[in-house]
C-alpha cells in the first residue's frame, strides 16, 4: 500500500468513514464449491441464507450499486457474489461508472464466462480470478470454471490469480510450488495471491489447515516470493499468518471495509466471511496485508496500527447519526 492511499484512509476514517467496501452483487453462482464460506448457513447471521435473498439485475442493479458508491465514496471497491459475472452486461455498465469517480475496482470471479478486455486494461480495475490449486483438484472443486474454460476466458487479459490454501494442498510435498511454477509461467498474469482457508468457530472441515501445515504454507510462500516474480506476497505480510489478528476488533481489514450482501441493505458482520469466523485460523490475504501495514512502525517506534486505533476512536466521535449503515441501522437503497 502506497503512502498516499495510507493517508486518503486515515482521512476517511477520521470522519468515521470506511475507505473500502464489498459488495455481492448477485446471490447467483454457477459453482457448488466445497467450503465456500458465501453459502453457508451463519454467513448473514442466522435466518437466510445468500441463495434465498432478493437480488437485482438489469439497470435497477447499476443504479442501486451507484447510489450506494456515491454515498460510501470509498477508495476501494470489491465486487463478489455469487459470481460477479452472472451480471456482466450490468458490469460492462458498472465498472466505467465506478472508475470514472477515480475509485480502485475489484472483481472476484471464478472466470467461467468471457469479460471485456477492456477492464483488465484499465489501470483502476483488478481482476481476480480464484483458483483452487492444480487442475485435477480444482476441476473436481469448481465445474464449470475449469482450468480448460479459465484459459479460454482469460486469453489476452491480465488478471490477479488468487488460490485459498487447503488441508488437501498440503498433503502433498512442493504442491504450492507446482502451482505457482504453472501460472507464474502464464502471461495473462500479473500477479499471484495465496490466502489461508478460514473456517468457522467448531468446524471440523478438511480445508481446514493443522499447526504444523501453516507453519510449512509460511515457509513455502517465504521461498516462492523470492523464486517466482508474480507471487505478490510481501515477507511482512507472509508473517503475519503466524500470528493472526485475534479478533474483528483487533483487525485492521475488518474495520476499514463495510460489506454488503446482494439485497444490497443487508451489512455482513464482522468481515466478509460473515458468522463467527475463528480468527485464531484466519487465512485472509487483505487481513494480513492490513495487518503488516498496522505492524508497520513509524521512526520505528510507533506502530501504525496505534495510530490506526486513535483514529477510529476520533472518527467514531464525529459520525453523525444516519451518515453511513452501521450494524444497528443497516443501508437501504431506493426501492
Amino acid at each position: 500500500m502506497q503512502t498516499s492511499e495510507v493517508l486518503r484512509a486515515w482521512k476517511k476514517i477520521l470522519k468515521g468513514e470506511t475507505p473500502s467496501l464489498s459488495i455481492e452483487i448477485t446471490r447467483e453462482c454457477p459453482l457448488r464449491c466445497p467450503g465456500c464460506y458465501a453459502y453457508e448457513a451463519g454467513h448473514l447471521g442466522g435466518g437466510v441464507t445468500l441463495r434465498e435473498l432478493s437480488d437485482y439485475k438489469g439497470q435497477e442493479l447499476v443504479d442501486n450499486i451507484m447510489q450506494i458508491v456515491d454515498r460510501y465514496r470509498p477508495l476501494h471497491l470489491s465486487l463478489v457474489g455469487g459470481d460477479p459475472l452472472v451480471r456482466y452486461r450490468e458490469l460492462e455498465l458498472l465498472a466505467p461508472l465506478i472508475t470514472a469517480r477515480g475509485i480502485h475496482l475489484q472483481i472476484v470471479t471464478s472466470a467461467f464466462r468471457a469479460f471485456p478486455i477492456e477492464w483488465s486494461q484499465n489501470r483502476l480495475v483488478n481482476m481476480v480470478v480464484s483458483i483452487d490449486g492444480l487442475q485435477p483438484e480444482h476441476d473436481v472443486r469448481r465445474t464449470p470454471a475449469t482450468y480448460e474454460r479459465i484459459l479460454a476466458n482469460i486469453a489476452g487479459q491480465k488478471i490477479t490469480v488468487h488460490c485459498t490454501i487447503t488441508g488437501q494442498m498440503m498433503k502433498r510435498s512442493g504442491y504450492l510450488r507446482d502451482f505457482a511454477d504453472f501460472w507464474n509461467a502464464r502471461t495473462e498474469v500479473k500477479k499471484i495471491w495465496f490466502s489461508i482457508f478460514t473456517p468457522q468457530m467448531g468446524d471440523s472441515l478438511p480445508e481446514m489447515l493443522s499447526p504444523a501445515e501453516r507453519s510449512q504454507v509460511i515457509a513455502d510462500l517465504s521461498a516462492l516470493r523470492k523464486s517466482h516474480r508474480k507471487v505478490d506476497m510481501p515477507a511482512n505480510m507472509i508473517r503475519q499468518f503466524a500470528a493472526p489478528p485475534s479478533s474483528p476488533d483487533e483487525c485492521v481489514f475488518a474495520r476499514t471495509t463495510t460489506t454488503i450482501s446482494a439485497d444490497l441493505s443487508r451489512l455482513i458482520t464482522p468481515c466478509q466471511f460473515g458468522g463467527k469466523p475463528d480468527c485464531s485460523q484466519c487465512g485472509c490475504i487483505a487481513s494480513m496485508g492490513l495487518a503488516a501495514v498496522g505492524a508497520h512502525k513509524l521512526g520505528g517506534f510507533i506502530p501504525v496500527k496505534s495510530i490506526f486505533d486513535l483514529s477510529f476512536l476520533i472518527g467514531r466521535t464525529r459520525l453523525k447519526p444516519g451518515t453511513l449503515a452501521t450494524a444497528e441501522k443497516p443501508f437501504h437503497v431506493l426501492r
